[in-house]
């Protein structure tokens, strides 16, 4: 194609990470973009240091806190945000191992099953459309009992430790990820019927 002066067009070139990011500020088509072309890498490197379905979770977990966080990304990679993906699954990877002991005995001493919201990578990968999901996000949230969104607020958003979120809502720990759990639990669920 060229334009009326006959030069030709210029092909569109590819927008970096840290474009995308900017751009997703106002755009979640543009995040929907950065999970595509990093989700299996994360998953490749959550997968290796924790067992799969446990992985699973780290990686939804790493791209919630990257979407609630973008105002934090700075461009020091020359424009990918892949360092930026590996330093939030790193951080949250180190949480899950110092946890994994006691939450594993709190678990057997309250009787509590460990559940996991699997979703393969590539199946979230085909099925993500941020535009799509967002009014059912919000629709979700607005299910939750009232503690709850305070707690996935202070987990996902502020990225605070068990511990740090009981003190702030006046519970023990243990109910805390309760809360937490069973919320998450319950918007995978609804986001899961919405995005079907």
């Amino acid at each position: 194609m060229k334009h009326k002066c006959g030069e030709p067009d210029k092909p569109e070139t590819m927008k970096t990470d840290a474009q995308l990011i900017a751009t997703a500020r106002r755009d979640p088509g543009a995040f929907a973009e950065l999970y595509r072309r990093h989700a299996r890498a994360i998953d490749a490197f959550l997968r290796a240091r924790a067992p799969g379905q446990d992985a699973s979770e780290l990686t939804a977990e790493t791209f919630a806190r990257a979407a609630l966080s973008l105002r934090r990304f700075r461009d020091e990679a020359d424009g990918s945000a892949l360092p930026w993906l590996y330093g939030i699954a790193r951080n949250l990877l180190r949480d899950y191992y110092e946890r994994s002991r006691v939450e594993t005995r709190a678990r057997k001493r309250l009787g509590m099953p460990l559940r996991h919201y699997d979703l393969g990578i590539d199946e979230a990968g085909a099925r993500i459309d941020a535009e799509r999901i967002a009014p059912a996000l919000h629709a979700a949230l607005g299910t939750l009992t009232a503690a709850q969104p305070r707690a996935v607020e202070l987990r996902v958003v502020d990225e605070l430790p068990y511990a740090d979120i009981a003190r702030s809502l006046g519970c023990s720990p243990v109910a805390a990820r309760i809360r937490v759990s069973r919320a998450l639990g319950a918007l995978s669920r609804i986001m899961e019927g919405a995005v079907s």
